[in-house]
């Protein structure tokens, strides 16, 4: 095998080179992935210690306060399920970005023609990650829903200080 030439394969280090870059493409949205999933396990976290919170608060709750409780807990999992879509729809997105760097290189050495399949693989991984994506504006929306049905119901009144235009 020479440096620059082609061994007993017919393997090029030109292909090989090839190869490799174009499968370091699909790792930059890996990454991406990677960091909208932190993201998104985050803010599960938070809408978890506010359930947490609320359930606590329900218990202690007066007849007037209990059904605004209620509801802030069907609105909470409500962005607990947007979440775990977002979730689920980011893993998969980067499960089908693997699938894409591993058909990468099985058709570089297969010598199988399986750009078809390698096509859909990553399109599936930019339809997921738009998926996921916007589960997670939808849980976003949800949220600022809840913070505005909160300041109307008063657990948020303290905030708002009229004022005087005049």
């Amino acid at each position: 095998m020479s440096l620059f030439g082609t061994d007993i394969a017919g393997i090029t280090l030109d292909s090989v080179a090839r190869i490799i870059q174009m499968a370091l493409t699909p790792v930059f949205l890996l990454t991406g992935l990677a960091t909208l999933l932190n993201v998104f396990s985050t803010r599960l976290t938070r809408v978890t210690v506010k359930v947490d919170q609320t359930i606590k608060d329900l218990a202690g709750a007066d007849a007037e306060t209990a059904p605004v409780l209620r509801n802030q807990l069907g609105s909470l999992r409500r962005r607990t399920l947007a979440l775990d879509a977002a979730v689920i729809l980011g893993a998969a997105a980067g499960a089908a970005t693997c699938m894409t760097v591993l058909l990468l290189f099985i058709g570089a050495f297969a010598g199988d023609p399986i750009g078809r399949v390698l096509l859909w693989a990553f399109g599936a991984a930019i339809v997921l990650a738009l998926a996921a994506i916007g589960a997670y504006a939808a849980e976003m929306l949800m949220a600022g829903t809840g913070i505005r049905a909160e300041l109307v119901h008063g657990s948020r009144r303290h905030f708002f200080r009229p004022h005087n235009d005049t």
